[in-house]
């Protein structure tokens, strides 16, 4: 496995107007490493996975992808959006888009090949969604969409796997498979992994740092480094304890708490 990071960012800033939404940001992400991406509503999370993307400009600072500028529609990132439901009239079928993971950059209509169509039941069977393939995924539960989203982003063996709320919509058994799906990718081909979620107590045991944003400002570590009452209550500049009950990790924000709810499971 190389030693080269993945993914550097480098006293990235991201502002819209006058509103600072992360300052000198410095993230260095290696082969293999899986890192949570947790904050409040609207700390910018999503807008990092865009930056990365490259479909959001910087206003300052660099974000490099295997030690080049990061461009729009590279097929070294594998990206699972956050959930939205298909339109219900579109005839694409499950097994389709799939396929749109493997040669859905390639201009004109690909030919289907063996291999091709091997990668895609293989997958298909991974995220144990061999009954829906044939499915128009406007039919689709927002379940069985997600787990077809995300493998349509693993398929194509991705160095960086861009996960934004990727659990959304599942449930508990749904939640365990995907998860698990996505660390076996990281584990099988060195991908890292930036994890967007509200709960992180589904991948607790993948985690090996979280980046947590909150009032323009980050801290990263491992998850008992950062998710820490003192570490948090100086991030948000208030009190906010962090309780740990049972192997899951609970925030409870003081009364006056704006960007949390007042208990609030991470």
């Amino acid at each position: 496995m190389s030693s080269q990071a993945i993914l550097n960012v480098q006293k990235a800033s991201l502002s819209f107007g006058d509103r600072s939404i992360w300052k000198d940001l410095d993230l260095s992400v290696a082969p293999g490493e899986f890192i949570a991406v947790i904050g409040a509503n609207a700390s910018g999370k999503t807008v990092l996975l865009k930056a990365i993307l490259g479909q959001l400009q910087l206003s300052s600072g660099a974000i490099e992808l295997l030690g080049k500028s990061v461009a729009h529609g590279s097929r070294q990132i594998g990206y699972i959006p956050q959930h939205r439901q298909a339109d219900s009239g579109l005839p694409l079928r499950a097994r389709d888009l799939l396929r749109m993971g493997l040669d859905g950059h390639r201009f004109g209509i690909p030919f289907p090949s063996n291999a091709t169509a091997k990668k895609v039941s293989k997958m298909l069977e991974a995220v144990g969604a061999e009954d829906i393939a044939n499915t128009p995924i406007g039919q689709l539960s927002g379940g069985q969409l997600q787990r077809i989203r995300v493998a349509q982003a693993v398929i194509d063996n991705p160095k960086l796997i861009l996960a934004d709320e990727p659990l959304s919509a599942l449930d508990l058994k749904q939640q365990s498979l995907v998860a698990e799906l996505i660390n076996s990718q990281r584990q099988q081909n060195g991908a890292a992994v930036l994890f967007v979620t509200h709960d992180v107590n589904p991948v607790l045991d993948y985690i090996d740092r979280v980046l947590y944003l909150a009032n323009g400002q980050f801290r990263i570590g491992t998850p008992d480094e950062v998710l820490r009452s003192d570490v948090l209550s100086k991030l948000y500049g208030r009190s906010v304890d962090v309780v740990r009950n049972q192997g899951r990790i609970a925030v409870l924000g003081s009364s006056d708490h704006t960007h949390h709810d007042d208990e609030k499971w991470l």
